[in-house]
């Protein structure tokens, strides 16, 4: 509910009526509505996390990373890119008004960042990306291309911006490799 009509549109009362618990059930679990967003980052974070995890734990090439690009890209297209990332969307709704929620979300973004560093670290063992390249940095810049290709897609409702996006994260990718193979 939260992810369609937004954290601001989502009231206690739409929640109640949406489930099949009584306001004084929901009361029980969560205290107030941050209390109850701040779950909602937990589990949606979980869930993305998770399946980030699945899926680029698997990635050991450049047709691999296309692989996952292309997957990316498809599923947010199945919605023309209505409601952006989960993370995302959480995080500019939240971010300046609950600093519990911001530390979470970053906590999230972090991992999610961790996950491109393991990927580029597996990268440079293989010798497809040089040893001396900085995965921190590019890891953020991987990170930084797939959330704004979530927002640009959000906002355009086209799913190509975010291809876009990704697509020069990868193409610089390529980049260090051929300046690696050159220098060979």
């Amino acid at each position: 509910m939260m992810r369609v009509r937004g954290v601001g549109g989502t009231t206690l009362d739409d929640v109640v009526s949406a489930s099949t618990v009584s306001k004084s059930q929901l009361y029980r679990h969560f205290e107030d509505k941050p209390a109850l967003v701040r779950a909602v980052i937990e589990f949606v974070g979980e869930r993305t996390i998770t399946g980030e995890r699945e899926r680029l734990e698997k990635v050991r090439t450049f047709a691999g990373l296309r692989r996952w690009r292309d997957a990316l890209v498809e599923r947010n297209a199945l919605q023309e890119g209505r409601y952006g990332c989960p993370l995302g969307s959480l995080a500019n709704e939240v971010s300046d008004q609950d600093s519990v929620a911001r530390g979470k979300l970053h906590d999230l973004f972090m991992a999610w960042q961790e996950l491109f560093e393991d990927l580029l670290r597996r990268f440079q063992r293989e010798g497809v990306i040089p040893q001396d390249a900085d995965v921190t940095q590019l890891a953020t810049g991987f990170v930084a291309a797939v959330q704004g290709g979530y927002l640009l897609a959000q906002a355009s409702r086209d799913v190509t911006p975010m291809a876009s996006a990704i697509d020069m994260a990868i193409t610089h990718l390529h980049l260090l490799a051929r300046e690696q193979d050159e220098a060979s």
